[in-house]
């Protein structure tokens, strides 16, 4: 659970170090999470230089990522993934892909989130996590590239780094084994770098007149976002390895890859 103090990249952490039962970790210098890379730049950043990234998953829009385009360290790869397709098709874009829109426009923020319906939105999001298509197709991709043989340096990621990067970092944490408290402190981690990220955006929220409590709803990540999809997991597959299994199609040799290379022994 190590931030990494980059310039370039917000909420920039290496999944390494995250303690295990028995005396086992995380791996580090394998996997990353992070927010958007549209200003990522290893020339300038020893930080980002130094994690030699050779993988990017990007689970972010096509607005997105046409808004603001990833920048890929030199000789990358980068997959994308687009874990929200099927809410986007369905004419509904969540609010999860919309941060800085939102933030721009208080009455529209209000309108859809104020009043306490923030976490009740973004609970939806979170079941369409585990329930769509597109996000099951997605965390698939994910997983399986994790498991590659070739697998190097990777780094996920969406563009604040906490919703749709917050899933895949818990179902990898919860197939390595980490305990439910482990899982919600990295999970929760984010709040801080996040709010650093977005401090001048929130600030000229509240100037307009919106409320600081839908900005940080926004923006932030709360226990119960997450419980609304582990309860997904738990009432559809029992477990998070029978929903990686039978929901998003990842074989049981895949499973037994990421844990090989991500565990490190007592």
């Amino acid at each position: 659970m190590n931030a990494i103090p980059s310039t370039t990249v917000a909420n920039l952490r290496d999944l390494g170090g995250t303690p295990l039962p028995g005396g086992r970790s995380v791996r580090s210098g394998l996997l990353f999470r992070s927010g958007q890379l549209d200003r990522m730049d290893a020339a300038s950043d020893p930080a980002v230089a130094a994690l030699g990234i050779r993988t990017v998953v990007d689970f972010r829009t096509r607005q997105e990522r046409e808004a603001r385009p990833d920048r890929v360290p030199e000789d990358g790869r980068l997959l994308l993934a687009d874990v929200l397709a099927d809410l986007v098709a369905s004419g509904r874009m969540p609010a999860a892909a919309r941060l800085r829109q939102l933030l721009a426009d208080p009455a529209v923020a209000e309108q859809e989130l104020g009043g306490g319906r923030g976490p009740e939105m973004f609970g939806a999001v979170y079941r369409a996590f585990v329930t769509t298509n597109s996000a099951r197709a997605s965390y698939r991709a994910f997983l399986n590239e994790v498991a590659d043989p070739d697998f190097g340096p990777l780094l996920f990621h969406c563009t604040a780094g906490k919703d749709r990067t917050g899933w895949a970092a818990t179902i990898v944490l919860t197939l390595l084994g980490a305990t439910p408290e482990t899982v919600e402190a990295e999970y929760m981690s984010v709040n801080a770098a996040v709010r650093e990220a977005f401090a001048p955006l929130v600030e000229g929220y509240t100037v307009q007149g919106g409320q600081p409590e839908t900005a940080l709803a926004i923006i932030g990540v709360l226990p119960d976002y997450l419980g609304a999809a582990l309860d997904e997991v738990d009432a559809r597959y029992g477990s998070m390895e029978k929903y990686v299994r039978e929901g998003l199609g990842v074989t049981a040799e895949a499973l037994a890859r990421i844990r090989e290379r991500l565990v490190v022994p007592a």
